[in-house]
């Protein structure tokens, strides 16, 4: 499952156990990028507030099937299949249309955006979220007015911001530590938008 030791659910024990508790799914099952955390439950907390607080929370104005697209597009510049394979399935689920999902998956997967089904304020996004991945260094105020002049607003750009970020930081954490899907069910998310503490995938 990774390059390092992970304690599974069956032999955690204390702060561990009830982290563990929080974040499974059906079955007892805990996705491989929390329990490679395991050896510093600290910092699994720590990642988990911010996925759930970015992708899913309330009070985001940004459609979270939009969120999903975020990231898989981030993940996908950043070659983590991963992240991808997991975010696909939750966008598959949350936009409900199969054909739109796998248009966008292979524009995505060409790199060609234009070509995706998604107006153009979600394509103006698309492109922040390439820049702020590959060139974070290169960016500048007018990256922002991009955004607003597309119709989003500052609010919304911030949760643009974030999903991009946190994607990058998720996708090194994958593949830094050589995390793998292997025994994952894929498409799981934390469902419960209105109650951050609940962190119970479904």
């Amino acid at each position: 499952m990774s390059w390092i030791e992970t304690i599974p659910f069956e032999a955690a024990t204390g702060r561990l156990k009830k982290l563990y508790e929080r974040v499974t799914g059906p079955g007892n099952n805990v996705d491989n990028i929390m329990m490679v955390h395991s050896l510093r439950p600290h910092s699994m907390e720590g990642h988990m507030a911010m996925y759930k607080n970015v992708l899913h929370h309330s009070a985001n104005k940004v459609p979270k099937w939009f969120l999903e697209v975020l990231g898989v597009w981030v993940s996908a510049l950043n070659k983590c299949s991963y992240c991808v394979e997991h975010h696909y399935s939750g966008l598959q689920r949350l936009l409900g249309d199969p054909e739109r999902s796998r248009a966008i998956r292979a524009a995505i997967e060409a790199g060609t955006l234009e070509e995706a089904p998604l107006d153009t304020a979600q394509i103006a996004a698309m492109r922040y979220a390439r820049k702020l991945t590959e060139a974070p260094a290169e960016m500048e105020q007018q990256d922002v007015e991009a955004l607003r002049a597309a119709g989003w607003d500052d609010g919304e750009i911030l949760e643009i911001n974030q999903v991009s970020a946190y994607f990058s930081y998720a996708n090194r954490t994958v593949l830094g530590l050589g995390c793998s899907t292997d025994g994952d069910i894929l498409g799981l998310s934390p469902n419960n938008s209105d109650d951050p503490a609940d962190w119970g995938h479904r």
